[in-house]
């Protein structure tokens, strides 16, 4: 098999979230060809399995990607393309490293799980979380070779519109406008006292603004914004949400959908002592890391309670931008990284 040939492929084929048929196609061809047991589940994931027996291992990476197509090109050891990093290079290093591993998992089966719908609701994710009870989780995300993200911040969306009655600009009533600035201002003073004694980003609460608008029909003015808060994990989706509705004046705020709590894994634990094992017999030195963003482990994790970590090529820091490429040579490292750390996952 050639393994960068079948991230190409993948790469390809572009899968914003929603549109992912043709790429769990893709893939599904690919899984069987390797001898997988391979098809699209209900939910339309793309699955491939290897063994048959009681206990699964499974690899849990996304086959959806943000809007955006990048041309898919090879430039010295880059592979550029849309998903090249978030997150089809980490799906494709799935595949690749549990073929090699395969005759070594020591009875165990091991299950690729290439979800749909990760960058928007999680649909993939919620329906697997309904449908395996694995002894341990690997999540596909970007982490660097050397690398293991043991936890990712929570999620939520809000939509926040107020009205006011049109004044004349030289009246000294509030407007709409006036407002909603003056909403996203206690908003930040709010996280600013929530995070004075807390250094670190990750245990920090983190508002954004992604969006703002106004309008209106003459008799009033109307202002809206769409915002997203990044929550540590001692803030819970009901927590955060009472905090802001504490903060409202004459105005509405919607929860865009219902949150996602932040998850933090168990550093000591039979997955991570795998990977530690095989980053080190790799030459590398692992670290690990603790993620701003959110991933299908906040989905999975709390749910299964078993060993989880995400691993996967590239630099995070290229998700979602038009610059987002992934080294070739890292993705064959990590395919072996990842291969022995199943070997090494094995029951003795």
């Amino acid at each position: 098999m050639d393994e960068v040939s079948l991230l190409e492929g993948l790469l390809n084929c572009y899968s914003p979230s929603g549109h992912e048929a043709e790429a769990v196609g893709y893939l599904v061809e690919q899984m069987r060809a390797l001898g997988y047991v391979a098809a699209a589940d209900e939910a339309g994931n793309a699955v491939g399995a290897y063994g048959t027996g009681p206990e699964t291992v499974l690899l849990l990476g996304h086959i959806d990607t943000v809007a955006g197509r990048i041309p898919v090109r090879r430039e010295g050891d880059l592979l550029w393309g849309r998903g090249s990093v978030d997150a089809k290079g980490p799906l494709a290093c799935f595949v690749a490293a549990a073929h090699r591993a395969r005759e070594h998992m020591g009875g165990r089966r091991v299950v690729v799980v290439g979800a749909v719908g990760e960058e928007a609701d999680s649909p993939g994710a919620q329906f697997v979380k309904t449908r395996y009870r694995p002894v341990a989780t690997i999540i596909g995300e970007p982490s660097g070779w050397e690398k293991i993200t043991l936890g990712y911040k929570g999620s939520v969306w809000y939509s926040y519109q107020c009205r006011r009655p049109l004044a004349h600009s030289a009246a000294h009533a509030e407007n709409a406008c006036e407002a909603a600035v003056h909403f996203w201002d206690r908003v930040t003073t709010w996280a600013d006292g929530y995070n004075v004694d807390f250094s670190r980003v990750f245990e920090q609460v983190s508002p954004s603004l992604r969006s703002w608008g106004s309008d209106t029909d003459g008799l009033t003015d109307s202002a809206t914004l769409q915002f997203n808060v990044r929550l540590p994990l001692g803030l819970s989706v009901q927590a955060c949400d009472q905090a802001l509705r504490g903060l409202l004046d004459r105005a509405e705020l919607t929860q865009q959908s219902g949150g996602m709590p932040a998850y933090r894994s168990e550093k000591n634990s039979p997955l991570v002592r795998a990977f530690l094992a095989a980053i080190r017999q790799a030459g590398g030195a692992p670290s690990f890391v603790l993620k701003t963003g959110t991933a299908d482990m906040n989905v999975v994790g709390p749910a299964w309670n078993v060993p989880i970590l995400a691993y996967g090529p590239g630099d995070s820091a290229l998700d979602h931008t038009p610059e987002e490429r992934l080294s070739i040579s890292e993705y064959q490292r990590a395919i072996a990284v990842l291969s022995e750390a199943l070997k090494h996952l094995a029951p003795g």
